[in-house]
């Protein structure tokens, strides 16, 4: 009975070893333990760190790394990486951080209870240069222009400087020309001045911070140009149709000088839409010939010089041209004038000999008796035959006497072909608004006239060329006047010979009258006594 007792009891306890055990219960499970490695291998956008996880909290890690943000505590919800998982040592690589910005950084490890997080430690990324571009130039005149940039980012250190810099030679620095424009982010604008005419320039926008300067891209511009620096030389080697004058250019103007030379005028400020030379380029001394002038007259002269900004002039300097003078056989002497190619006398001819010093006959009675004479007369008159007129209207010839071989005009000159007169009065028209005003004396001896338009106002006559015609009338020398003539229209008119014959009776000729506007080609009787001027040969 005993030992039956004795084998229940060692039943009973076995039965108890075996139901204890198995009633005992798990240790809770928590989140892991996890701390967070110092920061190594800093930049301005990179790092290293990592974590070790000693205990997974009795649930696997599925996933562990680092997060970090610019605020304190961050969590997963912020930046992160994603490092593996398990416990032990990780290494993580922080990417993606912006330059000179302070950091906070903690190792995470989460398992199924919940995510748990190291100890935060701080960092700050190095900083950079800042990132700049620069604005297109504007505004560009002769010394100034307008520029400015864009600072995109400050690099994550404080601007201390910004502006442009520039110069006339490729990628210039703050150790040229700059300005200094303020000392934050952004957009600014930037006036570039003391600028060279004519120049190109280099300019970059740049921006300092504690690290250094740094430079946008390179724009360029090329500043306008002034007009040249001129002065016009003194007029000399004057002579009746020609001089030699110049100029010196001491500065272009910031531009190749492209034409260089004088031009010239009758009335002042003349430009190189008048008279002008060409005399080469570039800047320095040049001379120029003045040529095609015309007899004693008065002209206005300035050096001039062209760039691509334009033309400048000198100062104005004025000349008169030498007045030809030429003496007959009797000693009068006569001022002439340079119409187009030709010269001819201001004057009517007033000699009474031939220039090989024969006499010039006139009528009298003892010439009445020399029939031949009558028939091809070689005669003068004094003017209206009054010889105190002379002076003012020279003398009356027969063509007879005009176009004698032994020659009324004074050696080197002669009497002018039709086709000459005409040559000269087509010049005249052709020059002046109106020819036969332009040829009139203005010195009153024209009668005054009602006719609408009439030269012969004195008021009319201008003289502009330079003939200086006056109306000295003319001789009718025929068998109805008994041979001894008649003077008309002294006062009124004026008729002059040419050299050339319409037929055996009749010569060519030009007339001019106080009431017609025009100076005509006409016919006469070779007999009659008209003025006669000479044209240089």
């Amino acid at each position: 009975m005993k030992n039956n007792f004795s084998k229940f009891l060692l039943v009973i306890s076995s039965l108890f070893l075996i139901i204890i055990p198995s009633c005992k219960k798990d240790p809770p499970k928590v989140i892991p333990k996890v701390s967070t490695t110092t920061l190594t291998n800093i930049t301005s956008t990179n790092a290293s760190s990592g974590g070790t996880i000693t205990i997974d909290g009795g649930a696997p890690v599925t996933a562990r790394g680092v997060c970090w943000n610019t605020t304190q505590n961050p969590t997963i919800s912020d930046f992160k990486t994603n490092d593996g998982t398990g416990t032990g040592t990780f290494i993580s690589a922080i990417t993606g951080l912006t330059p000179g910005a302070t950091y906070y950084v903690r190792a995470y490890a989460t398992n199924s209870v919940g995510t748990a997080y190291g100890t935060q430690v701080s960092f700050s990324t190095t900083a950079i240069l800042p990132t700049i571009t620069t604005t297109s130039l504007s505004a560009i005149t002769t010394t100034t222009a307008t520029g400015g940039g864009n600072i995109i980012s400050d690099g994550g250190a404080a601007i201390s400087a910004r502006g442009v810099c520039w110069s006339t030679s490729q990628y210039p620095t703050i150790l040229n020309s700059k300005t200094n424009d303020g000392t934050s982010a952004g957009t600014f604008s930037s006036s570039i001045t003391g600028l060279t005419p004519g120049s190109t320039y280099y300019v970059r926008a740049y921006s300092t911070n504690s690290i250094g300067t740094a430079y946008g891209n390179q724009v360029t511009a090329t500043t306008l140009a002034n007009l040249p620096t001129i002065s016009t030389n003194a007029i000399s080697s004057i002579s009746a149709k020609a001089a030699v004058g110049g100029g010196n250019i001491s500065n272009d103007g910031g531009a190749e000088v492209t034409a260089r030379g004088v031009c010239w005028s009758t009335s002042p400020n003349p430009t190189i839409a008048n008279n002008k030379t060409t005399d080469g380029t570039g800047t320095g001394s040049f001379s120029s010939s003045i040529t095609g002038l015309t007899l004693g007259v008065t002209y206005y002269v300035r050096a001039y010089a062209t760039n691509s900004a334009g033309t400048a002039y000198g100062s104005e300097v004025t000349f008169k041209t030498v007045v030809l003078t030429v003496t007959d056989i009797d000693g009068n002497v006569y001022s002439t004038v340079n119409l187009g190619n030709q010269i001819w006398m201001a004057e009517n001819l007033k000699t009474t000999r031939f220039r090989n010093g024969s006499i010039i006959g006139t009528t009298t009675n003892e010439l009445f008796l020399d029939i031949p004479h009558l028939y091809t007369p070689v005669f003068q008159w004094p003017c209206s035959g009054v010889e105190a007129y002379v002076s003012t209207y020279g003398r009356l010839y027969t063509l007879y006497a005009a176009s004698d071989s032994r020659g009324v005009c004074p050696y080197g000159w002669h009497l002018p072909s039709n086709y000459e007169w005409t040559t000269m009065v087509e010049y005249i028209n052709s020059h002046y608004s109106n020819g036969a005003k332009a040829m009139a004396s203005k010195t009153g001896v024209w009668a005054n006239s009602t006719v609408s338009g009439a030269v012969g106002n004195i008021q009319t006559g201008n003289n502009a060329s330079g003939f200086n015609a006056v109306p000295s009338g003319y001789m009718v020398f025929d068998w109805w006047f008994g041979f001894e003539g008649e003077f008309w229209n002294t006062g009124y008119k004026t008729i002059w010979w040419t050299r050339n014959s319409y037929n055996d009776t009749d010569g060519y000729c030009w007339r001019m009258q106080f009431d017609e506007n025009v100076v005509t080609s006409v016919r006469f009787s070779m007999r009659n006594g008209l003025s006669v001027r000479c044209v240089k040969d």
